[in-house]
Formats: C-alpha cells, sequence, structure tokens
C-alpha cells in the first residue's frame, strides 16, 4: 500500500520510531541528494552552512529570512526524505516569527529549529551568546504554534543558555518551551553525557535533539558520545550540521592541492580517489530523469537528429 502520510507526518514516525534519529546537515543539491542517496531517512539544513557557502560570511545573522527560505525550498524539492530547516531566531519578534513559520513551512520543509539567542544570533559554538528574556521565548514558540498550518509540522525549540546560565537554567526554559507548544526541544553546546541525561530526566515525553560534531577537530564544547549511548539515554534526534560541510571542504583542498602540484611539475594526474566521477555526479543531479523525459516526450526526429542512429531512428525527407 501506499504511503499517503505527510512529510511532516513520516517525521515525526520516525522520531518515534528511531532512537536517536540521525539527521546530517545540507547545504546544498549535492549534499541533500546524497544523504538521500546514501539512506539517510532524513536531513536538515544547516544554517551556518547556508551562510557560508552561499554567502561566503560567519553565521552571524546575515543570511536573511527570505534568502533561508528559498535555498530550503529548493533543497526539500529535491528529496523525497523529511527536511528540517534552521530558522536561527526567527529574525525578529514574535510576530516576524509568525511570518517565518509560513514562510518555511510553504517551502516544504516539515519544521524548523528555533533559538533563544539576541539577535543578531551566532553559531552555535561561538563565544559571546547572549539569550533573550524566557518569556520572550515562549512568545516566539506560541506565536510559531499558532502559524504552522499542519498540525504535524515540527517547532524544535533550541536553547543557547548553557553557555549563559548553566544547565539548570537551560532546563528551565526547556520546560517552558515545550509548555508554551515546542515540539521537540534542543538544548545547543551540552557539555558532557550527565548534561544530555539531565535533560531527558527533566522532559519525560518530550523528543529531545541533539547537536553531534562527527569529525570536527578542535570542537570547543560538545564531546562526541556514542549514537548507541544516546538511543540508550532516550535521545530522539541527533543532528550533525558541520559534517557534511567539513568534508566538502577537505574534499576541495585535496583536489586544489593535487592540481597544483600538477601545475607545479608541469604533469597531469589521474586521481580517481579524490573525485567523484562524472556518472555519479550525474546520477545525483538528475540527468537520467531528463533522460526519461526527453524519451517520453520529445519527437523521434529531435531525438535521433541529438543522439543519433544508435537509437534506431532513420530520417529520411524530414520523417523517422
Amino acid at each position: 500500500m501506499q504511503n499517503t502520510l505527510t512529510k511532516a507526518a513520516r517525521m515525526r514516525q520516525l522520531l518515534r520510531e528511531a532512537r536517536p534519529l540521525v539527521s546530517p546537515g545540507v547545504y546544498d543539491g549535492y549534499s541533500v541528494r546524497l544523504a538521500e542517496a546514501m539512506g539517510f531517512r532524513t536531513a536538515a539544513t544547516t544554517g551556518a552552512g547556508l551562510a557560508n557557502a552561499l554567502l561566503a560570511q560567519p553565521d552571524i545573522g546575515i543570511l536573511s529570512l527570505l534568502e533561508n527560505a528559498a535555498a530550503c525550498r529548493n533543497l526539500a524539492r529535491a528529496v523525497s526524505i523529511p527536511l528540517m530547516a534552521d530558522a536561527d531566531t526567527g529574525y525578529g519578534n514574535a510576530v516576524t516569527v509568525y511570518h517565518a513559520v509560513q514562510y518555511f513551512e510553504e517551502s516544504g520543509v516539515v519544521g524548523i529549529n528555533l533559538e533563544d539567542q539576541v539577535w543578531p544570533k551566532r553559531c552555535g559554538h561561538m563565544r559571546g551568546k547572549e539569550v533573550i528574556d524566557a518569556r520572550e521565548m515562549c512568545r516566539k514558540i506560541e506565536a510559531a504554534a499558532k502559524a504552522k498550518k499542519d498540525p504535524d509540522f515540527i517547532i524544535n525549540a533550541r536553547t543557547d543558555a548553557i553557555a549563559v546560565e548553566g544547565i539548570d537554567g537551560a532546563i528551565r526554559r526547556l520546560k517552558d518551551y515545550a509548555a508554551a507548544g515546542a515540539d521537540m526541544v534542543y538544548p545547543d553546546a551540552v557539555r558532557d553525557e550527565d548534561d544530555v541525561r539531565r535533560v531527558m530526566d527533566a522532559l519525560p515525553g518530550i523528543p529531545v535533539n541533539i547537536n553531534m560534531g562527527f569529525g570536527i577537530r578542535s570542537r570547543p564544547t560538545t564531546p562526541l558520545i556514542p549514537l548507541k549511548r544516546l538511543g540508550e539515554l532516550g535521545v530522539a534526534r541527533v543532528s550533525c550540521p558541520r559534517m557534511l560541510t567539513a568534508a566538502a571542504i577537505m574534499g576541495m583542498r585535496k583536489a586544489l592541492e593535487q592540481m597544483k602540484q600538477c601545475i607545479e611539475s608541469g604533469e597531469s594526474a589521474d586521481r580517481p580517489d579524490l573525485l567523484a566521477s562524472m556518472e555519479d555526479i550525474t546520477a545525483l543531479a538528475g540527468y537520467d530523469k531528463v533522460d526519461a523525459l526527453e524519451e517520453q516526450f520529445a519527437l523521434p526526429e529531435d531525438l535521433d537528429r541529438r543522439y543519433g542512429v544508435a537509437r534506431g531512428y532513420v530520417v529520411k525527407d524530414g520523417k523517422p
């Protein structure tokens, strides 16, 4: 029987069934398509990745609401798996959040992260973070819950208060945010397993998102905790926002280093270990779908003109 669940309903189902549900951070068409092709059941946009890759700017609030929503629209329509989005602080006050939720929901994502930092925000592991009054954040969450049209659309309330108010202050906020209507909570920059355990104990029945920086060197805050252990603690979702951007930078750097060596030596080098094949690239970008559509809808003589007699057509007097 065909699955008739919406993407948002599927996301909620996954959050119940997979503990934890691993959600790689994506930032462009290649990364989101690759996450799906590799079997990941969900993904999430990385706000920092979008700001860095699209604007060549740090994650300090320069990426606008409409730029973010437009990028999410392109990514969400490119895959069949549920995609969540990073909506930063909602780009203003509760009224702005109301509109932001509608823009993101219309883009096709299944939910958003909404954080309690002072605007302009900072990347979660930067120094100097500030948080707004918890009462104001609760109003933002109430506005977000009011704005969404699909009841399954997920409001993931993130707090950056651990760095400012400690774990006790962060837990108080998360409890308030859940009471205000958040569907999932997200204590960013947890310091150790004990922080995770305390959050889980304090919020029974509420899905908890934990951020992990798999493979990121010199990470200043959250240590790596095994996925199995996070599952044992009851964590619903593990987000990995920086893994793919870091991997892409490293891969591009290695390829450019090889190119520089070729320039200096005057010799060419074949390094398939550093590069995806053209077949991999075209498959990921969906060229096969274009070929199928051409076969279905193009005139036979046009196909023959483009691709030659190998297609089996013989053109005579302009007709196949």
